[in-house]
C-alpha cells in the first residue's frame, strides 16, 4: 500500500459519511480537549517511551443529525454523522505530534425523546492519522509503536451531553484512540490512547429537533443472503522487510434478523504471499501459506446501503508462515452495498486486537427467496 492508496482510503471514508445533508438536518460544530494515558504492551521499550509522553489533544468536528423521519433513522435513534480533525497538543521527537482527519458516527442510547436535557451516546471515528515520527533503526529506534508516518485513525467511545440551551451543549467522553498501519510496515504495535474529553457543542440551527411521529415501516422480508467477498491487502512480517500480498475469499450465509441486523455463518480462506522469499531454504507447503476458518458474521445496517460488518472467526487450520498468532480473529469495518448488490468496503482483521492486515473488500450479495413477511 503506497502513500497515495492510504489517502484514497481516507477519501473513501469521507465519501461514505458525507451523506447529502437534508434541509431538515440539525447541523453543529463541536470542540473538545482530551487527556489520557498511552497503553503499552508490557515491553521494556514501550514502558520507557510511555514515561516520556504526556498526551493531550484537541478535536474540531462539523456534523449533522438528520431529521428525515425514515425507519432507518428511527431504529438507530436519529444518529449524527460528520467530519473531524484531531491533533495532539505537544510534539515528541519519538512519536511526533499525531494528527488525524476522520469521518464519524454518533448513536444515541435510549428512546427517541428529544426534550431530554441529559443524553448518552456511543460513537466511532475512522480516518487517517499523520504527522508521526515512525521507527527508524538509527534515528528513532525506540518507537516500536508505528513504522509509518501515515496510519489509520480509529476512535471508539462513550459520550454524555447536557443541553444548556437550544444553542449549546456541554459534553464529556471516554474511549480508545488507535493509530496503526495494519502491519503494512513493521514495527506496528500501534499507538493506543485512552482519552477523556470535555467539550462544547454549538448548534448552528435554531429550530428544535423534532422529526415527527414514528414512521411507517415497510414489511420485513425474512430471507437469507449469500455474501461472496474477495479480501485484498498487504502485510510486512519483519522490521525492514517489504510488504507482501495478503488476501483471500469469504462465503457467508446471513439471515435477515430484523430491520437493523443480519447475522449468519460462513467460511474464510486466507493466503499470504512471500514465504519463499522470506524462507528460501524452507520447503513451503500449501498449508504453510493458506488458512481456513469458520466465521460468525454480523451486519449492522445504518442505511439501506451502508452497513458495518462485524465478525469473529475460528481457524480450522492456521498458516504457519502468515503470523496467525491465535486460534481466532476479529473483523470490523464499513461496507457499502449498491443497488445492484455489488459491495465494497474496508475492514481490519486482527488477533486479540493486534492488526493482521487491512482488508480491502469487493463482493456480491445473492438474495434468497422470501420465506416470511413480518408487518410491524
Amino acid at each position: 500500500m503506497r502513500l497515495r492508496k492510504i489517502f484514497i482510503l481516507g477519501l473513501f471514508f469521507s465519501a461514505i459519511c458525507s451523506f447529502q445533508v437534508e434541509a431538515q438536518s440539525k447541523k453543529f460544530i463541536e470542540v473538545s480537549y482530551d487527556r489520557g494515558p498511552i497503553i503499552g504492551n508490557n515491553k521494556d521499550w514501550a514502558s520507557e517511551l510511555i514515561d516520556m509522553i504526556d498526551y493531550s489533544g484537541v478535536d474540531l468536528r462539523f456534523g449533522w443529525r438528520s431529521g428525515k423521519n425514515t425507519y432507518y433513522n428511527y431504529i438507530n435513534r436519529f444518529p449524527s454523522y460528520g467530519l473531524g480533525f484531531t491533533s495532539a497538543v505537544n510534539y515528541y521527537k519519538e512519536i511526533g505530534r499525531p494528527m488525524g482527519v476522520y469521518a464519524f458516527g454518533e448513536f444515541p442510547f435510549g428512546k427517541n425523546d428529544f426534550n431530554r436535557k441529559l443524553n448518552f451516546s456511543y460513537f466511532a471515528q475512522i480516518g487517517l492519522g499523520f504527522n508521526m515520527n515512525p521507527y527508524h533503526p538509527d534515528n528513532n529506534p525506540l518507537n516500536g509503536f508505528v513504522g509509518t508516518s501515515v496510519n489509520a485513525h480509529v476512535h471508539f467511545g462513550l459520550k454524555a451531553a447536557y443541553k444548556v440551551s437550544d444553542s449549546y451543549e456541554l459534553f464529556t467522553s471516554i474511549g480508545t484512540k488507535h493509530y496503526s498501519n495494519g502491519s503494512y510496515k513493521k514495527p506496528n504495535a500501534g499507538i493506543n490512547f485512552i482519552p477523556i474529553a470535555v467539550g462544547l457543542k454549538m448548534n448552528l440551527d435554531k429550530a428544535e429537533f423534532h422529526p415527527g411521529i414514528k414512521p411507517d415501516f415497510p414489511p420485513l422480508e425474512k430471507r437469507g443472503y449469500w455474501n461472496i467477498a474477495a479480501y485484498t491487502g498487504m502485510k510486512s512480517y519483519e522490521i525492514g522487510e517489504k510488504a507482501y500480498f495478503r488476501g483471500g475469499l469469504g462465503v457467508n450465509y446471513l439471515w435477515e434478523l430484523s430491520y437493523k441486523y443480519r447475522g449468519g455463518i460462513g467460511i474464510d480462506w486466507f493466503y499470504g504471499a512471500g514465504a519463499r522469499d522470506r524462507y528460501p531454504e524452507e520447503d513451503i507447503a500449501f498449508t504453510d501459506v493458506n488458512s481456513f476458518a469458520v466465521v460468525g458474521s454480523w451486519e449492522w445496517k445504518l442505511t439501506e446501503n451502508l452497513y458495518m460488518p462485524i465478525a469473529i472467526g475460528v481457524y480450522l487450520s492456521k498458516a504457519h508462515y502468515n503470523q496467525e498468532t491465535t486460534g481466532f480473529y476479529e473483523r470490523i469495518g464499513v461496507r457499502y452495498r449498491m443497488d445492484n448488490n455489488i459491495f465494497a468496503g474496508v475492514q481490519i482483521k486482527a488477533h486479540k486486537a493486534k492488526a493482521d492486515f487491512f482488508e480491502f473488500t469487493f463482493g456480491y450479495t445473492i438474495p434468497g427467496k422470501v420465506r416470511k413477511v413480518v408487518v410491524r
